[in-house]
């Protein structure tokens, strides 16, 4: 059985920092591009990073560009989001998918297994 399993959310006044990790069971995603997505109620659910199945390669939401940093671990099988400078915009549910290729794509649709999501809370 394939399972991403996020871990490291919780509350954090603003300024302070998280890191999201992502471990993947069940099968290798070496070869995939990996994402970090976030919902927040009432609102889409929308990609926040990216990077390639290599790492060399790497998307931000301009929204978190400059204070979150996406990176991976292929030996662990496992990604992970360090987020830094958090602002209360930031609270959402973050989930972590696998795409379906190796390369980066921003449409969720192309991401064929997802995590359960963690919880992100960030206080004023």
């Amino acid at each position: 059985q394939v399972q991403l399993v996020e871990s490291g959310g919780g509350l954090v006044q603003a300024g302070g920092s998280l890191r999201l990790s992502c471990a993947a069971s069940g099968r290798t995603f070496s070869s995939n591009a990996m994402g970090w997505f976030r919902q927040a109620p009432g609102k889409e659910r929308e990609i926040v990073a990216a990077i390639s199945w290599s790492g060399d390669s790497t998307y931000y939401a301009d929204s978190v560009k400059g204070r979150f940093t996406i990176s991976r671990d292929n030996a662990k099988n496992t990604v992970y989001l360090q987020m830094n400078s958090l602002k209360p915009d930031d609270t959402a549910v973050y989930y972590c998918a696998a795409s379906t290729i190796g390369w980066i794509v921003r449409d969720r649709d192309r991401y064929g297994y997802w995590g359960q999501g963690t919880q992100v809370t960030v206080s004023s």
